[in-house]
């Protein structure tokens, strides 16, 4: 359970993601901390990493008036995110508390807060409704009456210890007459999220000989790696809380009850935690309740890099003894949050002592480069979205330390804020980097309507190593952020896609001043399909619109 100091981490974070809302000076002590905890969560939850995408998501009675100047009247739903790749529509109800207590926790009224929304969703009726709730509800709608098969799910958010009872009657209830899942965020996912960079932990544990494969790179070298099929009691043991218990190999697996995941063994691991109503969870628990004995055959297993293994067999070659120092899961995060449920609400202690699994254990020492090659190839596996499995990769890690020597805050995983102490001058999701560089090599109706291709058909076209220099990457961020300004001070309205068309443009007409391409690209917008009704956003995501760029220029 969360504790205090986990909640003033919350906290502070929370105001450090409130400095990029630019708000005035009577503002910022009374709204940032609960404005920040809005941006913090959703990036974390909806893995959306820019500043205005978040307050485009928010229509929070307060947020729109102090940051927007907007009258609004929210309805009971704080935020909507409408994720048009995974056909996803997440409904958010926040709460922010301003002092911690440890029993406090959400209640069936937060909710029901959010029922005028729904109703107005269900009867399409969006009379007398302010224009940005209005606005979300007739998005959802348009999503929702399409033939395509859209999830909707209702997050409750707090920072508070104690969830939502999902299995309340009334919760069931409310999921069947809006056809929703119901899922409660507090303190505890959230510090999962956020877990800073964790110091070296050790663990030790026993197996039958027979239970282990070690396998070495050549005879020569001192850096061996094992296959370990490993009791799930086992593995509560060596990755729990409790220093002692990770280190004592004749514990006692009762005392493996309601004994908590040490988070910051999963700092490495791409995935966040999906929750236990996923089918794969699901599957998880009632394979160890049903047929313990058969787990180790339906789950492909984690992997664990340590920076020092010290291992041998023992009692005449009969036990493998092993201790790991400096280690991470690296992949099975799903798996492993899953078997904590299960000891927390269903604990059985001859089922997880009689359920195996499969661990790869690699030693890795302090090769950053090895452990972050094997995080992401383990992970490349599975279904993970390709932009976390690559925000591991050992080039974005060299991007952002880059970045971190030019104040430029670098955006690889959700809930970073950089060094607490520090301010830095800029702040960048390596999304965003990806649209300005493709931009850049000419593609910027990919950049804007491909965004999942970006990191994966075109990645290495992105981010070649071979060509791409952190000094141009430097200059095209400035160059962004200028023309952002640029727009800003002229009589056009500015948004991201215009930006990306100016750096095109950019490759295009050489030493134009941003000012002089914004008046060339508002020119194009204003010609292309002129007789026809359509917004500059939309014109701007045609990819008939780039054709005729070209055939004007030409």
């Amino acid at each position: 359970m969360a504790n205090i100091n986990d909640f003033k981490n919350v906290n502070m974070r929370s105001k450090k993601y409130a400095q990029y809302l630019n708000l005035k000076k009577n503002q910022i002590d009374k709204n940032s901390a609960r404005f920040g905890f809005y941006l913090l969560v959703l990036e974390c939850i909806t893995n959306t990493k820019e500043i205005s995408d978040l307050t485009n998501m928010i229509i929070d009675t307060e947020f729109m008036s102090i940051h927007f100047g907007e009258k609004n009247n929210d309805l009971g739903i704080d935020a909507v995110n409408i994720d048009d790749d995974e056909k996803t529509i997440q409904l958010f109800n926040f709460k922010y508390r301003e002092k911690f207590h440890a029993t406090k926790g959400q209640g069936l009224g937060d909710m029901v807060d959010g029922t005028k929304f729904l109703l107005h969703l269900q009867n399409g009726n969006v009379d007398n409704v302010t224009e940005a709730t209005k606005a979300k509800i007739l998005a959802i709608t348009e999503a929702l009456n399409s033939e395509e098969v859209w999830n909707i799910e209702l997050y409750m958010v707090s920072n508070e210890n104690e969830k939502l009872e999902i299995t309340d009657p009334t919760v069931i209830q409310f999921k069947e007459i809006y056809g929703m899942e119901v899922k409660s965020i507090v303190l505890d996912d959230i510090v999962s999220y956020i877990s800073d960079f964790p110091e070296d932990l050790k663990a030790k544990f026993m197996v039958d000989a027979t239970s282990v494969m070690t396998y070495e790179v050549d005879r020569l070298s001192t850096r061996k790696s094992y296959l370990i099929k490993l009791p799930l009691a086992e593995l509560i043991r060596i990755t729990c809380t409790n220093d002692l218990l990770r280190n004592d190999t004749n514990t006692d697996y009762s005392q493996l009850k309601d004994q908590e995941l040490e988070l910051s063994l999963l700092f490495d691991n791409v995935r966040g935690y999906l929750g236990e109503n996923t089918k794969f969870n699901k599957n998880i628990k009632n394979t160890i309740v049903n047929d313990p004995n058969k787990f180790f055959m339906y789950n492909n297993g984690l992997t664990i890099t340590a920076k020092s293994i010290s291992a041998g067999f023992k009692n005449g070659n009969k036990k493998f003894e092993c201790e790991i120092n400096g280690f991470q899961i690296v992949n099975g995060g799903q798996t492993l949050r899953t078997v904590y449920e299960f000891n927390k609400n269903d604990f059985n202690e001859e089922s997880l002592a009689n359920a195996e699994v499969l661990v790869r254990l690699f030693q890795t020492e302090d090769d950053e480069e090895l452990t972050n090659n094997i995080a992401e190839y383990t992970n490349s596996q599975n279904a993970i979205s390709s932009v976390d499995l690559k925000s591991i990769s050992n080039f974005q890690i060299q991007i952002s330390s880059y970045l971190e020597t030019v104040d430029i805050l670098y955006v690889r995983k959700s809930g970073d804020i950089g060094e607490v102490s520090k301010k830095y001058k800029l702040r960048i999701s390596m999304e965003k980097l990806a649209q300005l560089i493709y931009s850049n090599l000419e593609y910027p109706d990919r950049a804007t309507n491909q965004k999942k291709a970006l990191f994966e058909k075109y990645y290495d076209d992105i981010f070649d190593p071979e060509t791409l220099k952190f000094e141009f990457i430097v200059d095209l961020i400035n160059k962004y952020y200028e023309i952002e300004n640029e727009y800003a001070k002229s009589k056009f309205e500015g948004f991201h896609q215009k930006y990306l068309y100016i750096i095109y443009l950019e490759t295009k007409f050489k030493n134009r001043s941003s000012n002089s391409l914004i008046e060339i690209l508002e020119g194009y917008l204003k010609e292309y399909k002129k007789d026809e009704k359509i917004s500059p956003a939309r014109k701007l995501i045609q990819k008939g619109f780039k054709d005729y760029i070209v055939r004007e220029i030409d």
